[in-house]
């Protein structure tokens, strides 16, 4: 089976796969439906990104959230709860000024405070994957089949889980920029489990940055515990949103 792991690029998607008796390859795509157009039927994807949306947000998020921060010590910041559909969808138009992104960022930290418990506002850097969150919610809405095929996860969640549980000692990151040391932690991890290191040092598909790719080949790796059966989601079984669409991050 063709197992694919997914990360939102600034370029759109950026897809790390691996088909059968094939070594693995990494490919941007400008949207979601592009991606999954571009696979076998049968495929198993697992994309870092939100997948199911409250109608009311809760205290540490849809519960997902909650569940795998206990997981990752200093890492566990990485993981932030997600707002509720109706500010998810507050504003859809894209942005052609700064100031109007400030604007559509308030406006929907305001939808957001009004449908949380206690009220919440949005962070910058949910706000910034707003449009790519929408994009595989509406995927999914769209083509319910598709949701025994698309799942949840997260790396830093992946790269605990297969490290024995063991949260990475290093951000990947430092103030914003890419940490040496975080990334070659996580590079030797995933040697570890059957990648060649000429391709993780390799640079990435154009659009893509460096910890992309490596969140990209993290979810690679859960995409084939999923398909495997190997793979636990928190919670177990599952939620469910108003739409049916499954709630866990898988890893």
């Amino acid at each position: 089976m063709t197992v694919v792991g997914v990360d939102g690029c600034k370029a759109g998607w950026i897809a790390v796969r691996r088909d059968p008796g094939a070594a693995p390859s990494a490919a941007v795509f400008a949207s979601f439906a592009a991606l999954l157009d571009a696979l076998p039927a049968d495929a198993t994807v697992a994309v870092d990104m939100p997948i199911g949306l409250p109608d009311l947000s809760q205290k540490g998020g849809r519960g997902p959230e909650a569940l795998v921060r206990p997981l990752l010590g200093n890492r566990q910041s990485s993981v932030f709860a997600i707002p509720s559909r109706a500010a998810l969808y507050a504003h859809t138009d894209g942005f052609t000024t700064i100031e109007a992104w400030h604007v559509a960022h308030r406006q929907a930290s305001e939808v957001a405070k009004a449908t949380s418990d206690p009220p919440r506002g949005v962070s910058i850097q949910a706000f910034g994957i707003f449009a790519k969150i929408r994009e595989i919610d509406a995927v999914l809405i769209a083509r319910p089949e598709l949701r025994r095929r698309v799942f949840e996860s997260h790396p830093e969640v992946a790269f605990c889980r297969l490290n024995d549980d063991q949260a990475m000692r290093l951000p990947k990151k430092i103030k914003g920029a890419v940490n040496p040391a975080g990334m070659a932690e996580r590079k030797a991890l995933l040697c570890r489990h059957g990648y060649i290191r000429g391709f993780l040092d390799r640079p990435p598909p154009r659009g893509a940055a460096a910890d992309d790719f490596l969140d990209a080949a993290a979810m690679m790796l859960i995409a084939g515990r999923i398909a495997s059966g190997e793979a636990r989601p928190f919670p177990d079984p599952p939620l469910a949103d108003r739409f049916g669409i499954p709630v866990a991050i898988w890893a």
